[in-house]
């Protein structure tokens, strides 16, 4: 996968989940991940890494497991928040279901359960 193909593969995980917006933060062009307007994901400006919201004891054991591709971010760090490496290697199933799971820790508990329900309840 190019460089060029990460932003689109990002977007695509991320606006799969019930109720996601895209939407740049603050004064910065680079793309936020909202339900709501609660931030579950965001990318840097250069777009080489993502940042995402994790459960307790979640973001140590990422980073201590692989350190060349996870991180603490500054500011939110400090509150969970891990950092992840993008490359053209990555684990996308891997990073999909890490942006589920900090979905499902910001979401309201509706959107939550629609991601467990079986997928022919959600087109009935």
């Amino acid at each position: 996968m190019s460089d060029q193909d990460v932003p689109a593969r990002l977007r695509e995980i991320c606006l799969n989940l019930p109720e996601a917006v895209e939407r740049p933060f603050g004064g910065h062009t680079a793309p936020t991940y909202r339900v709501g307007d609660k931030m579950f994901a965001m990318t840097s400006e250069d777009g080489r890494s993502l940042t995402f919201k994790a459960g307790p004891g979640v973001q140590d054991a990422l980073v201590a497991s692989d350190p060349e591709r996870f991180f603490v971010p500054p500011y939110v760090g400090r509150n969970g928040w891990v950092g992840a490496r993008l490359d053209a290697d990555q684990d996308w199933d891997e990073i999909a279901g890490l942006i589920e799971d900090s979905y499902r820790l910001i979401a309201p508990k509706r959107l939550v359960r629609l991601l467990d329900e079986p997928p022919a309840a959600q087109t009935a």
